[in-house]
């Protein structure tokens, strides 16, 4: 039994704010930030367009693309570092928004490798034969915890939501998912505290991060479970057809093609519209590709991201 993706969806805010708008607010350029990231824009969310709702719009376009109907999912695992309330959990919100109940509901807070781990616990699921359809989504409002002051990471981060329907099949699909995570690192990514009691005056809760010591773990990282993907399924590098790289920086996607030897025509980028997303990142990419026809049925995908923990992943599969 594989699990195979048989619909993906995405969602944008509809606020577009280029590089040369957040120069306005803060001492930056479009050439800093270009040069830096790969950032020409970013989509920020308004108070109505939650984790929630954009889930629910990327989920729509995904069930649509899979020709089901909610009533036929087993399970929605969702990925987020950007809840919409601190309970209930956003699964549950967007089960309440599709108008389903009884199936399992859950988020998974794994910051940028969220989307990775969330499609390997379906995978889990599947393979066990707990369930045959599951909803995974990827959403976040990165720009709620984002200190508009900070030049070096308010240029960094954008909103978004991305879902794919998973089901289990005969047919080749998720071939491997390869999890890993480091907690010494927890000081180089992190948000000082979600709980409004523990708060502190002096440290608001806004993405902190260490750049140079995030962007040299992360080559090293995704390379090394790039490979682990690779070796696992005894497949070399031309096996993979297109690598969707989680979107935080180019300088890091292009490293990471430049390690398995790979044309970056062959690499799906977005982080020049979108920014870092987070966990909505990769299946944004995804999305993006399966509709305007470059990825193909048959064709072999390899996911990766790395986010705070440090936690990162990555996904063999044939589309």
């Amino acid at each position: 039994m594989y699990t195979r993706i048989i619909g993906t969806g995405s969602y944008l805010p509809k606020q577009i704010v280029s590089n040369d708008e957040l120069a306005k607010r803060v001492d930056t350029s479009d050439e800093w930030i270009f040069t830096r990231t790969g950032i020409r824009s970013r989509h920020i969310a308004s108070g109505e367009e939650t984790s929630s709702y954009m889930g629910h719009q990327a989920s729509l376009k995904a069930l649509a693309a899979a020709e089901l109907q909610a009533s036929d999912l087993d399970m929605i695992i969702v990925a987020t570092t950007t809840p919409d309330k601190g309970l209930p959990n956003t699964a549950c919100l967007l089960q309440e928004r599709l108008g389903i109940s009884a199936i399992p509901a859950f988020d998974i807070t794994v910051a940028c490798a969220g989307f990775i781990y969330a499609l390997s616990v379906a995978d889990q699921f599947i393979r066990t034969g707990s369930a045959k359809t599951i909803l995974v989504v990827g959403a976040e409002v990165l720009t709620a915890v984002t200190d508009w002051s900070d030049r070096s990471t308010c240029v960094l981060f954008g909103d978004g939501a991305g879902a794919v329907i998973v089901q289990g099949s005969e047919k080749p699909g998720i071939l491997s998912t390869h999890l890993h995570a480091d907690g010494r690192q927890k000081d180089n990514l992190y948000i000082p505290s979600p709980l409004p009691g523990q708060a502190r005056a002096d440290e608001p809760s806004y993405i902190r991060m260490q750049g140079r010591e995030v962007f040299r773990f992360a080559v090293k990282a995704l390379g090394d479970v790039v490979e682990e993907a690779l070796k696992a399924n005894h497949l070399p590098q031309s096996a993979i057809d297109w690598l969707i790289p989680h979107q935080a920086n180019l300088r890091i996607i292009t490293a990471t093609a430049e390690k398995l030897q790979l044309s970056m025509d062959k690499v799906v980028v977005t982080v020049d519209r979108h920014a870092n997303t987070s966990a909505a990142s990769v299946p944004l990419a995804l999305d993006e590709a399966v509709r305007d026809g470059r990825i193909q049925r048959g064709q072999t995908l390899l996911l990766e991201a790395i986010g705070g923990g440090f936690v990162w992943g990555s996904a063999l599969i044939v589309y």
